[in-house]
């Protein structure tokens, strides 16, 4: 942690850390250690200690940097968690984790309801912005003296089983990531200015627009509202970023939209992630906006990219190659090496691979394989050395960068009485980029006519909003097997 908070602080107090992007409004680097202090001093008031978890439901703004590196000075472990879920699940985030203490910024109350409550480990809640000054002459010492191997930080993601798991990722990780991606691939130094789409709570966006700037001396330029084209154009006119990072969603939805044609012209590097960015639209976005968008792979578990492509050789339609530091398996159903331009499933190995999913020995067990992390993504190396995405290895969804369980859509689904039978699958939208398609199977006294919209609205109304189906198609049967089990592939086309 000194790396990333004490010591900028100490070389460039007065340089600018984060920009607030709605307000303009900037912190310095000494600006933010002492909101970091405050959080500490704050915490160990409070009796927090050593590997407890604070969970951290915040927007992106310094507040967030503040309760990450405020949590870790006192040895304790934050838990981002998405600004994007519902009562419900943020209840079970909370009781998985044992969190202590709960963070939340004041727009999200609502939406976390009574999650908080008749929690057995919770102690508290706290506001993100409500943070007293810490005195001059305050006490608080020096950050936990953590080693490379405790743990720094946890990140949920859903997995392949669609159940949240909390991923365990070590101090060493920050670092490692750092310098082998943002470092030595991105070449992102003291002069850069960050701008992410993917938000703080994401493990690629923490990377992004949190540590990597921080480790490298680049500012970085916050947004906590939704980044939609016309907001993001406006700042990238604003404040100039020189690096963007995004998904292939977002660049999807800015090659859609009437922004100008010269918003990214500060830009130097773009770079994508989440899930496999189409061919067209990495030609059409460097056609109109003059910028390579660099692709790649990362994985919550991973947390950030291992496989990408590079400035000035980006190759459409790929992952790009394997990241120094890290060293990929492509195998077969029996764990063997497959040869290039043969399917199968990615594994691999570095640093920054999690210590395991808290709490979930089997599930930790099947996602580490020896030292190698099995992702779930099927995957095919070319012969130029660069690797080509094929798929999930199952049947999540990965929907604007964010892991969809098809099985949860279903169920929200058939709770309406209109419903005998439904199936999620994953479809490409006119931009080449997954979303959810649910075929219904109606109950015999109902009829179709707009049953679409009313799976829609319930869906949005019971689960994130990102979850439901673009399209509802009516059909008289599902294709089944003969022990009743859903021929996904059949719908999937």
């Amino acid at each position: 942690m000194n790396r990333f908070l004490v010591e900028p602080a100490k070389l460039s107090p007065d340089a600018v850390a984060v920009v607030d992007a709605p307000t303009g409004e900037t912190t310095t680097r000494d600006e933010l250690l002492q909101a970091a202090r405050s959080v500490a001093r704050l915490l160990l008031d409070r009796g927090v200690v050593p590997e407890q978890r604070i969970m951290m439901c915040c927007l992106d703004t310094k507040a967030f940097l503040a309760w990450f590196w405020g949590t870790m000075w006192v040895g304790a472990v934050p838990v981002p968690v998405s600004t994007m879920l519902t009562e419900k699940d943020y209840q079970f985030l909370i009781e998985d984790s044992r969190a202590v203490g709960l963070v939340i910024s004041d727009a999200l109350k609502e939406s976390i309801g009574q999650a908080a409550d008749n929690q057995p480990f919770l102690l508290w809640t706290q506001k993100d912005d409500d943070l007293p000054e810490l005195e001059a002459d305050a006490e608080l010492g020096a950050p936990f003296a953590a080693v490379g191997d405790d743990i720094a930080f946890w990140l949920y993601t859903s997995g392949t089983t669609g159940f949240p798991k909390g991923a365990m990722h070590r101090h060493v990780d920050l670092g490692f990531c750092t310098d082998m991606y943002a470092k030595a691939v991105l070449d992102m130094n003291s002069e850069d200015v960050i701008y992410s789409v993917a938000k703080l709570f994401f493990a690629y966006g923490l990377g992004n627009a949190g540590y990597f700037p921080s480790g490298t001396g680049a500012s970085a330029v916050l947004n906590p509202g939704r980044p939609v084209p016309e907001d993001i154009a406006a700042h990238l006119l604003a404040y100039r970023p020189t690096v963007f990072f995004g998904v292939p969603t977002s660049y999807g939805q800015l090659l859609s939209s009437e922004i100008p044609d010269n918003s990214f012209e500060s830009v130097r590097i773009a770079v994508s992630a989440g899930e496999p960015l189409p061919a067209d639209i990495h030609r059409r976005f460097r056609e109109r906006f003059g910028v390579e968008i660099l692709d790649g792979l990362g994985t919550t578990e991973l947390a950030h990219i291992a496989i990408s492509n590079r400035p000035g050789n980006s190759v459409a339609g790929t992952s790009g190659s394997v990241v120094d530091g890290y060293e990929v398996s492509i195998r077969d159903e029996n764990g063997l090496e497959v040869a290039d331009g043969e399917a199968g499933t990615l594994h691999i190995k570095g640093e920054s691979v999690m210590v395991g999913y808290w709490n979930r020995t089997a599930r930790s067990r099947q996602a580490l394989v020896g030292e190698f992390l099995a992702t779930g993504d099927s995957y095919m190396r070319n012969s130029d050395g660069t690797y080509t995405c094929l798929g999930r290895s199952d049947d999540m969804l990965k929907v604007g960068g964010i892991w969809v369980s098809p099985t949860e859509v279903e169920s929200c689904i058939l709770e309406l009485q209109e419903v005998a039978q439904v199936a999620v699958v994953g479809a490409e939208d006119d931009e080449g980029l997954v979303k959810p398609k649910a075929y219904v199977v109606l109950e015999a006294s109902f009829e179709g006519d707009e049953i679409a919209s009313v799976v829609q609205d319930h869906v949005r109304n019971r689960l994130a909003p990102f979850k439901y189906p673009r399209w509802v198609e009516i059909v008289d049967e599902l294709p089944q097997t003969a022990t009743g089990k859903i021929k996904r592939y059949l719908l999937r086309g």
